[in-house]
């Protein structure tokens, strides 16, 4: 695997996350992700709404199980010292340990604070203050938990400024104080967390909550979090179940603002994941680099409750404004899993960080995108037999079988050639020439694809070995494929042209 692949280690002791401010050593030669080099999404389920926080040099992500809001009764937790690798620790916190919340656990929020860690949740979906339920607090002594609930009742039960008290957000400033963002139907609150950090302050003019609604888009998901000097406040719009679901952004000077809306951060991308929002933020200690953590829906489920955690690089431009988060599609393997593929036919397998598929006639293994023009590049190394091995692009209409799909095939093969191909039921060769493939070896094989032409390279990416015209398929999945051979690969990754 690339030197790319360098994992973040336990010496990250310290992050900048969700506005908590912990120290931390200058950190060297730390990688610059931009993504989640072992794929999106990072853990397996069906989670939303993730928030994180570093406690000791271990990443921790507490997200929403999402299920219909009846079975939303526990909260799980995932940890990682990596941010490739990663635990699951279940239900460090249900309704079992909540008397008064019985469905609609959301949103957890963790922190920690004078050596005990606090998890901030919403429960219930009341939609009206004749109804128990709102945002509560529970604390452990450990980030695992078990967590309890430390009040026995919300912290914050009724509306407030037109605010759902739903979807909490926690940061710590320099100066110690402590706020709690929260809102939901379209209205955002501020207010200010006591010391105990299970009850709640006034401002300086004797009120409690403060409303800092940035746009009429804002819908929900309020995030915090501080970098040079300012304040940036993100939150979710559009609908959690439709394409639109989004997240933007305000600056401040503030830590109560005044927020103005300054632009979308990440949308939907039609090649790669609906209903991006409701995220966190994770800055690497002693660097400038961060990350967007998120839900998505995959392009295939309908599910509304079928989300999905992921990460993606966020850039900031010269001027603190944040660029547009591209949602990059990568795996090197390195996390011992193939999350996010689906095989047809034949066998596969990870380990020792590479994808691994048996000797087969026409086994596929598949990612849920749908891209048009793109360059897909993956590391194929052929293993045995004496077909070949390779990747597929613009794909529908899959099923086990040789040919058993719609679509374009690129591959090697040890009989010493390279070839392009489409299938429809049926093999069409496209292309092919001579070309040296010694068993064992890894070949880094190049497809691009614009409109009507492609093209494919083997090692030498400026000089293609093959071209070929035709549209017949003008977008689909992109994965990879064995004909008559085992074969192993290794960081495949697509993008835009």
């Amino acid at each position: 695997m690339t030197t790319l692949l360098t994992r973040l280690t336990a010496t990250l002791a310290a992050v900048l996350v969700c506005g908590t401010v912990t120290p931390a050593p200058a950190v060297a030669d730390v990688p610059d992700f931009d993504t989640s080099v072992a794929g999106n999404p990072i853990f397996d389920g069906w989670y939303a709404d993730p928030d994180v926080a570093v406690y000791d040099g271990t990443y921790w992500v507490f997200p929403t199980t999402s299920k219909v809001y009846a079975e939303q009764t526990y909260l799980d937790a995932f940890s990682s010292t990596d941010l490739v690798n990663w635990t699951k620790h279940e239900r460090v916190l249900s309704t079992g340990s909540v008397d008064w919340a019985h469905k609609a656990m959301w949103a957890p929020a963790p922190i920690e604070r004078n050596g005990r860690y606090y998890l901030y949740f919403a429960a219930n979906d009341i939609q009206g203050d004749d109804e128990l339920g709102g945002i509560g607090v529970a604390v452990a002594d450990r980030p695992e938990g078990p967590y309890e609930d430390a009040l026995g009742h919300p912290l914050i039960g009724q509306f407030h400024n037109g605010a759902q008290p739903i979807d909490q957000d926690v940061f710590i400033d320099d100066d110690g104080q402590a706020y709690m963002y929260y809102g939901g139907w379209g209205h955002a609150n501020v207010v200010k967390l006591g010391e105990d950090m299970t009850s709640l302050d006034t401002f300086a003019d004797g009120s409690t909550f403060r409303e800092i609604t940035p746009a009429p888009e804002y819908v929900e998901g309020s995030q915090m979090f501080k970098r040079n000097g300012k304040y940036y406040l993100m939150w979710s719009e559009g609908g959690w179940t439709g394409p639109n679901y989004s997240v933007s952004y305000a600056m401040a000077d503030s830590p109560t603002g005044p927020f103005t809306r300054l632009d979308k951060v990440l949308a939907q991308d039609p090649a790669v994941a609906r209903g991006s929002g409701h995220n966190s933020v994770i800055n690497v200690p002693g660097t400038d680099i961060w990350y967007i953590l998120y839900h998505r829906r995959p392009l295939s489920e309908t599910d509304g409750n079928h989300r999905q955690v992921a990460y993606d690089r966020m850039v900031f431009n010269a001027d603190g404004t944040i660029a547009r988060v591209t949602m990059r599609v990568r795996d090197n393997f390195a996390d011992g899993n193939a999350l996010g593929w689906k095989t047809y036919g034949g066998g596969w397998s990870v380990h020792s960080g590479r994808y691994a598929a048996a000797r087969s006639y026409g086994g596929k293994a598949l990612l849920d995108t749908n891209f048009g023009d793109f360059t897909q590049d993956v590391n194929v190394t052929v293993t045995g037999g004496g077909g070949d091995a390779g990747t597929v692009f613009r794909v529908t209409q899959l099923a086990v079988g040789t040919d058993s799909y719609r679509g374009y095939y690129a591959g090697i093969s040890p009989r010493g050639r390279v070839l392009l191909g489409r299938a429809n039921n049926g093999w069409t060769l496209l292309a092919d020439a001579a070309l040296p493939v010694v068993p064992g070896r890894g070949y880094h094989l190049r497809v691009t694809a614009s409109g009507a032409n492609l093209a494919v390279y083997v090692d030498d990416m400026t000089t293609p070995k093959l071209t070929a015209t035709d549209g017949t398929f003008v977008s689909g999945a992109n994965g990879v494929r064995v004909y008559d051979t085992a074969a192993s690969f290794d960081d495949f990754a697509v993008r835009h042209p």
